[in-house]
């Protein structure tokens, strides 16, 4: 798995935040419970016990995969990009064909992407399937619910 990640300053940034948090705030109360826990005796039969355990190990694994998108990040900056195409960090107005229905798309990396505001991963098949395109270009990209059809209208960088 030494796939590149794609993200913002801001971005790794956000992540790198999260993972201090976990560390700082979250295992130590966990691995308190654990303690609290190991003094009421019989660990055979202490679900609290188990309980903590199994939340220690679920969040080890968050953390470890966060370091893990860390470590193999490419921070890419939007004004070092071409301009007139779609890339990294370009916000796409595009028109799906099927439904004559206009919408903005921004192109994101990991942990900048919120889809209900319209931030996609570039990662994603829509940001793979818009990636390179110029304005007035036709993107069909397929999704998990079938084919879409989008045409470029308008391409734009802020920042």
């Amino acid at each position: 798995m030494s796939d590149r990640v794609p993200m913002s300053q801001k971005g790794y940034n956000k992540i790198k935040g999260e993972i201090e948090h976990l560390e700082s705030v979250e295992m130590p109360a966990i691995v308190e419970k654990i303690a609290e826990a190991r003094a009421e005796g019989d660990l055979k039969e202490n679900a609290e016990y188990h309980g903590q355990r199994e939340a220690q190990g679920m969040l080890q694994a968050r953390i470890d995969q966060l370091r893990s998108k860390l470590q193999r990040a490419t921070i890419i900056d939007p004004s070092q990009v071409p301009q007139d195409q779609v890339a990294f960090g370009a916000t796409v107005k595009v028109l799906d064909m099927d439904l004559d229905d206009e919408e903005e798309i921004t192109l994101v990396g990991e942990g900048d992407e919120d889809y209900d505001k319209g931030r996609y991963l570039i990662t994603s098949p829509i940001g793979q399937g818009l990636l390179g395109k110029k304005k007035d270009e036709i993107a069909e990209i397929q999704v998990p619910k079938g084919k879409i059809t989008f045409r470029v209208l308008e391409i734009r960088y802020e920042e």
